[in-house]
């Protein structure tokens, strides 16, 4: 995939509000949407490498996650490292036991989960969670574990049926979300079928995306938007 100047542009854009939001400022109350932004771009990112993979045949499963694990590991665990010393002098031992159990659940990307789990009534502060904010990654991890698997299984039925079957996951998760935050907040926030829709708005994206490349590059065999032999999407 080439690399696109614009999405680190809108990666830019959306992390802004989300430091904001986190610095107090009232009026940007509602910056976490920023996650939303990212979630989208990871879905497209990821599809596209996977599609274009696939079908140039070299899609191996195992160089895809060592590929992620080389890009996210290194500054993760730095990150962890740092946090470690700062907890240990400073923290009471609550956060500390709290802290302990991130650093085992951010490892295995499932922080989300614990944070989960942990919420309630005795809950600690936010303030004394210096991994809180990889919930998130775990999210995406998560996705880059499962979608890959989906992909390879479901790509036989080719890439029209495949598309409207995203469409479909995508509704149930959007419907399991629009549920969630009225019954259950927590769980709507931070797991991953209730977070999955827009992980899958940015796999439609990359979707869309090839079938305006198929009719801007005026493609003399079968588009897989169309049911012939000549693309019916070229110009």
């Amino acid at each position: 995939m080439k690399y696109r100047a614009e999405i680190d542009g809108l990666r830019g854009l959306a992390v802004v509000p989300v430091i904001l939001f986190h610095a107090g400022i009232e009026m940007f109350s509602g910056g976490f949407v920023g996650v939303d932004v990212f979630f989208v771009i990871s879905g497209y990112l990821i599809t596209t490498i996977l599609i274009e993979d696939i079908e140039n045949k070299r899609f191996s499963i195992v160089d895809f996650y060592e590929r992620r694990a080389r890009r996210i590991l290194p500054a993760l665990f730095f990150v962890m490292l740092c946090c470690i010393p700062f907890a240990w002098m400073w923290m009471l031992p609550d956060p500390l036991e709290n802290f302990g159990q991130s650093i085992v659940a951010t490892t295995l990307f499932s922080n989300n989960i614990l944070l989960f789990v942990t919420s309630g009534y005795w809950d600690l502060a936010s303030e004394v969670k210096p991994l809180l904010h990889t919930w998130s990654l775990a999210v995406e991890e998560q996705f880059y574990v499962l979608f890959p698997i989906f992909l390879l299984l479901t790509w036989r039925f080719g890439k029209k049926r495949l598309f409207w079957i995203i469409v479909v996951l995508a509704s149930i998760s959007l419907a399991l979300s629009e549920w969630g935050w009225r019954n259950l907040a927590t769980a709507n926030f931070y797991l991953g079928p209730t977070r999955a829709w827009e992980l899958f708005a940015g796999s439609l994206t990359a979707f869309i995306v090839q079938k305006k490349r198929c009719k801007e590059e005026q493609y003399d065999f079968s588009c897989w938007f169309c049911s012939n032999h000549f693309c019916y999407f070229r110009v």
